[in-house]
């Protein structure tokens, strides 16, 4: 689990109006501030760690992009492929989730639940826990990637406010933080330069 994440309640759509325009700054980060970027990454997703090399070579130029509403970029090779939210963990872009999707934990919500997690809408309990449902067990305060019922590629990178067996047992209220959706603004983000 993510200790001290700091993050509001309630964090919906956090790119659905995003545009460039919304980048507020860009630098270089220093080789020791990339190692430890990456060495996060490999923490929070051990399952990606052999991919990493490919994944963010080592002499692929790398950006951190600073984004207005505390949301911040980490460019590599032009590509954004992992974002941040105030404190939180990095956590990867739908691009890079749909290239490497074992990399998080998988909540598949039922087909009721699609069209509001694709407008952007947090992941409610009932919508986690009807029989087309599944979830990995993991604890509250971790990145997850939901999926649609029947689906092989995710519709959403969210953080889970209660843990796999609270969503079970009071299957009402936010279950998931939806931070990144299919057809938001940062996946609608080309390369970056």
């Amino acid at each position: 689990v993510f200790q001290g994440c700091n993050w509001p309640p309630i964090m919906a759509g956090l790119f659905k109006g995003f545009t460039p325009a919304d980048i507020s700054g860009q630098n270089q980060p220093k080789s020791s501030q990339q190692r430890g970027i990456r060495s996060s990454i490999v923490e929070a997703y051990p399952r990606i760690e052999e991919a990493l090399d490919t994944i963010w070579p080592k002499k692929a130029p790398v950006i951190v992009a600073k984004c207005t509403d505390h949301r911040t970029l980490l460019v590599i090779d032009g590509e954004v492929l992992f974002f941040q939210i105030w404190d939180n963990p990095w956590a990867p872009t739908l691009k890079l989730l749909h290239k490497y999707p074992s990399m998080l934990p998988k909540f598949q919500a039922d087909r009721g639940a699609v069209k509001f997690v694709l407008n952007g809408a947090n992941v409610m309990c009932p919508g986690l826990t009807h029989p087309d449902a599944a979830l990995e067990d993991v604890e509250a305060g971790r990145v997850v990637a939901l999926h649609a019922a029947g689906k092989e590629h995710a519709m959403a990178v969210g953080f889970t406010v209660m843990s796999t067996a609270e969503i079970k047992e009071k299957n009402k209220g936010i279950g998931v933080d939806n931070w990144h959706f299919l057809g938001d603004g940062l996946f609608k983000l080309g390369p970056l330069s």
